[in-house]
């Protein structure tokens, strides 16, 4: 397959995640490993903004990365957030340059423990309106050209029209509040990841992948089966224990 046919299949997959019981969480999630993969970067995560315009990671390529974006919120510093406080995008950031990353002393040193040599980040907006960023890692140096930029720009792009066009109410508070719940959501989802991790003894990306493998054979809504998991109210049994020996969907 082309790197031309793959974007058509990405925006072909868009297009068909935006259904009445669009599940946002999944959406992001897959919208992640796919820029990973047409941009050839080692890791993507995409975070949005709460209510109090503080960014929380809501997807991410491999946990390394979730890691990453969190530790970078929890500081208030990073690309991601001066990106998402700008509303311009940072690209092709040498994270290893101490000028450039003397304003981020805990991400910075967090970066190179992880493997990433260079960061990029891409603003969700839309008409001046910015609600996260789409973070894009890589282990080289080599620099996202102008195309990969402009590629990764109308991914995010799109991430946003499709967020934005579940929110059917006008002012923007309620949006938050749904924001809010979105991000719940996720939070519950964290935790059955690890759940799920501890008792089949793999890997946290190893147990998501067989859960929403599971999630979308059956129509369930990621969160809504996170959360029957945590309260009780759903039996893990019924979930296929992941085989390593094979990649996940």
């Amino acid at each position: 397959m082309t790197r031309e046919q793959h974007v058509t299949q990405v925006f072909v997959e868009v297009a068909d995640s935006l259904i009445d019981d669009f599940d946002l969480i999944d959406f992001l999630q897959q919208l992640s490993v796919r820029c990973m993969e047409l941009l050839d970067v080692a890791a993507v995560g995409i975070m949005l903004a709460d209510q109090h315009e503080v960014l929380q990671t809501m997807a991410a390529s491999d946990e390394h990365t979730r890691l990453l974006e969190l530790f970078a919120t929890q500081h208030d510093q990073g690309p991601c957030v001066d990106c998402y406080k700008s509303g311009e995008p940072r690209t092709n950031i040498n994270l290893s340059d101490p000028q450039i990353t003397s304003g981020w002393p805990q991400f910075a040193p967090r970066a190179a423990e992880t493997g990433f040599v260079t960061a990029n980040a891409i603003p969700l907006r839309l008409r001046g309106r910015v609600i996260g960023v789409m973070g894009l890692f890589q282990t080289d140096p080599d620099p996202l050209s102008a195309q990969d930029i402009a590629l990764a720009q109308a991914l995010a792009d799109v991430a946003t029209i499709a967020i934005l066009q579940q929110r059917t109410v006008a002012h923007s508070e309620v949006e938050r509040v749904q924001l809010q719940h979105a991000l719940t959501s996720r939070i519950v989802l964290e935790q059955v990841k690890g759940i799920l991790a501890e008792r089949w003894q793999v890997t946290v990306d190893e147990a998501f992948a067989a859960f929403r493998s599971y999630a979308r054979a059956h129509h369930h809504q990621l969160a809504q089966l996170a959360r029957q998991i945590a309260d009780g109210t759903f039996e893990t049994t019924q979930i296929p224990h992941p085989d390593r020996s094979r990649p996940q969907a």
